[in-house]
């Protein structure tokens, strides 16, 4: 069966199966939700424990990927083992029906591993990566990779891997502790020999709630992953998160940088933003806390919100193998309107950059209900440029430190952009600043800066004694927004 999956097919595939989509995947969802939950059957001991330069050694032969020299999409497995712990089931759609993708250990090279002959010939693949020729001189490039609970995450042209998107996200940051739902089952859908976008089906599944899910997939400058979902409830969560990115920050500005450490700063995002239906952008600069720090933003329609690496100096990270500042951002885009909900941000302390420890979602004011499909839809875009238009300056750095007195606190912004780099010093620029209710603003002050041509605040709050304080400012003009709101919660 795996031969002539791989083998070249003759004449090119109209399509998928008829018969066989969205609405077939919502009734497997649908259906499992009635059933009893089966945690699915863990790889064996020995490959959960290995190293992680001992599963590096694993190595999907790419000679032999899926579609090879069929078109521009190509599709390599994923050996399971270390944190891929499970085994997920491949399907293939094309116009001769829905085949099923046979694991076998032939295709992949175990390095210095010793257990090559241990393998199981039913072993089964964790997971997934799209293949796509973003340059000429390198003809296939992972574009996407599906792997590991409901996580995926994807690159566009001139970039390297880094945040993760993932299906749902289940009781976060709460005491209860998180559930992790998964994607047990894939279907993908044979793309045509020229096909600039991917089709793939996933059956999420969980102890509280199951989904199926559409992913359709358009790699380029922007890589656009189109996603709709329709979730079932097996039982009530208290806290459902919809179009969750998951991403890593160890240190940066705001956080010293460890002695233990060469680098200047260490992340794969460095800030929240939101557009709200009335047109606000909220910049949240995300932080490695000392506790569990949660943030909430309330809205109505949101039109949009992502996890952002604005960051793209490489000598702030001078780390010729990581290269964060070519870590993508990326942007959710609700398609249709969402209606009342927040976006939670939840920021793990962390002292490992292999953590994920920051997390974005959306909390919407209703949910599944028994026997009833809750359906959202949303458009993700991995890119390194700004996600929106450049009509109001950007908060690009903050720095905090003591103030003038031993219970203040020093914060400094810099905004960014080009139409208040326009604006002369003496200009009648003002700074609009909003702090918690429990703590008290001592001090501000706004200049022109002189390197960069942007502007500078500096101001000095009293925070409240053992609770955190919100912080709010922006820089307006004539009563005008000038700059996108800069937000922060001061820990204690």
């Amino acid at each position: 069966m795996f031969a002539l999956l791989l083998g070249a097919f003759c004449g090119e595939l109209a399509g998928a199966q008829r018969g066989f989509g969205f609405s077939e995947v919502s009734k497997l969802a649908q259906n499992l939700a009635t059933e009893t939950f089966k945690p699915p059957q863990a790889a064996p001991d020995y490959l959960r424990q290995l190293s992680y330069d001992q599963y590096r050694d694993i190595r999907f032969d790419v000679a032999r990927s899926l579609w090879k020299d069929a078109g521009r999409f190509q599709v390599q497995f994923i050996h399971p083992g270390l944190y891929y712990d499970r085994a997920v089931a491949l399907n293939v759609l094309d116009a001769t029906g829905i085949h099923n993708v046979a694991f076998s250990p032939k295709l992949f090279n175990y390095g210095s591993n010793k257990f090559a002959d241990k393998i199981p010939a039913d072993l089964g693949f964790a997971g997934f990566r799209l293949a796509y020729p973003f340059y000429n001189k390198v003809p296939y490039n992972q574009v996407i990779v599906f792997a590991g609970a409901s996580y995926f995450r994807a690159v566009a042209k001139n970039e390297v891997f880094g945040l993760s998107a993932r299906g749902l996200a289940i009781d976060t940051g709460l005491p209860s502790g998180e559930e992790f739902p998964f994607f047990k089952e894939f279907w993908l859908q044979r793309p045509a020999r020229d096909a600039r976008e991917m089709k793939v089906f996933a059956l999420l599944d969980s102890q509280s709630i199951t989904g199926a899910y559409e992913f359709i997939i358009r790699p380029g400058e922007r890589t656009i992953v189109d996603v709709k979902a329709r979730l079932f409830e097996r039982k009530k969560v208290k806290e459902l998160g919809l179009a969750p990115l998951t991403s890593m920050f160890l240190y940066g500005e705001q956080k010293p940088r460890p002695p233990q450490d060469w680098r200047p700063e260490v992340h794969d995002s460095d800030g929240l933003l939101i557009r709200s239906n009335t047109g606000e952008r909220i910049w949240r600069p995300v932080g490695n806390p000392q506790k569990l720090r949660v943030s909430y933003y309330p809205l109505e329609n949101p039109r949009g919100f992502g996890l952002l690496q604005r960051d793209r100096n490489f000598y702030n990270y001078e780390d010729l193998e990581t290269r964060h500042e070519l870590r993508p951002n990326a942007w959710i885009t609700p398609v249709g309107d969402w209606g009342k909900g927040q976006v939670k941000l939840v920021e793990i302390p962390s002292q490992k950059e292999a953590n994920d420890n920051i997390v974005a979602y959306w909390i919407s004011g209703r949910s599944p209900s028994a026997g009833q499909g809750f359906e959202l839809a949303y458009k993700i875009s991995f890119q390194s440029d700004e996600p929106l238009d450049a009509s109001l300056g950007c908060a690009t750095a903050m720095r905090i430190g003591d103030g003038d007195k031993e219970d203040w606190k020093r914060i400094i912004v810099d905004f960014e952009g080009a139409r208040i780099k326009s604006l002369p010093e003496g200009a009648p620029v003002n700074a609009s600043i909003r702090i918690g209710p429990d703590g008290q603003l001592m001090q501000h002050h706004l200049v022109k800066n002189g390197v960069t041509g942007g502007w500078r605040l500096s101001f000095q709050v009293k925070p409240p004694k053992g609770k955190p304080l919100e912080l709010r400012a922006l820089l307006e003009k004539d009563r005008n927004a000038l700059t996108e709101t800069w937000s922060y919660q001061l820990e204690p």
